[in-house]
């Protein structure tokens, strides 16, 4: 799934996200609106990833959809 499907979708998929990192704030899922870079920032913040494992959740998440 792309960003702009992601994007499209993403007050449905907004529920998905917030399970999967319950962590994050949901003024970042406000702030974000599916931009998966913005996403994997806050990841990078919050959880104290690397920029490439942040990242990688996010594709992976991306794939799973699918």
């Amino acid at each position: 799934m792309n960003k702009d499907v992601i994007q499209g979708k993403w007050t449905q998929l907004k529920g998905q996200i917030q399970a999967r990192w319950g962590d994050l704030t949901d003024d970042v899922f406000d702030v974000s609106e599916g931009n998966s870079q913005y996403l994997a920032g806050k990841l990078q913040e919050q959880y104290g990833w690397d920029r490439d494992r942040a990242e990688r959740e996010v594709a992976d998440f991306s794939r799973s959809l699918h």
